[in-house]
């Protein structure tokens, strides 16, 4: 009986040992992913300025809210009005598809998007991390569609 319990008591300290061996290379797999790529997580934009011309256009984002989610192959964005719907600033846009980052050059391939004469194109920015501070600018350009503007955005990270 003695023997038994040693038996169980060795199986369970096994499974424990186990358990955390598995969390703590979980843990160490994620802490190295973003290490290699910072820039994924989930990102709120704060300040967003479009440059067309000599025009500077600064977002009025008190009655909208976006997200820009990253992770190591993909990108996503979402963008909605605060108010539901239920008035002349109704909104809703989003999309998304995969990104290369080179150092400080990001580029996304945008595949899916509610715009969709926006698919299909590239477009390439520069970023810049401060602590928990993502700042994207570069050209929109889309020739078809008369776009070719420079962008400037300031996202802070929500999510890790």
């Amino acid at each position: 009986m003695g023997m038994q319990n040693v038996a169980k008591t060795s199986i369970r300290v096994l499974l424990i040992i186990s358990m955390v061996f598995i969390v703590s290379c979980k843990n160490k797999k994620e802490a190295h992913i973003n290490k290699l790529s910072p820039i994924i997580g989930t990102w709120e934009l704060i300040s967003a300025t479009t440059i067309l011309g000599d025009s500077t256009h600064y977002k009025d984002l008190s009655n909208k809210r976006m997200i820009k989610i990253i992770n190591k192959s993909h990108f996503a964005f979402l963008n909605h009005d605060l108010n539901k719907g239920q008035d002349s600033l109704e909104a809703f846009v989003a999309g998304g598809g995969t990104y290369k980052l080179q150092g400080n050059k990001y580029v996304e391939f945008l595949e899916y998007c509610n715009y969709r004469e926006w698919e299909k194109n590239r477009f390439e920015f520069n970023v810049e991390l401060k602590g928990d501070t993502l700042i994207q600018s570069g050209i929109e350009k889309i020739e078809e569609l008369g776009i070719d503007q420079k962008i400037i955005e300031v996202y802070i990270k929500t999510q890790k």
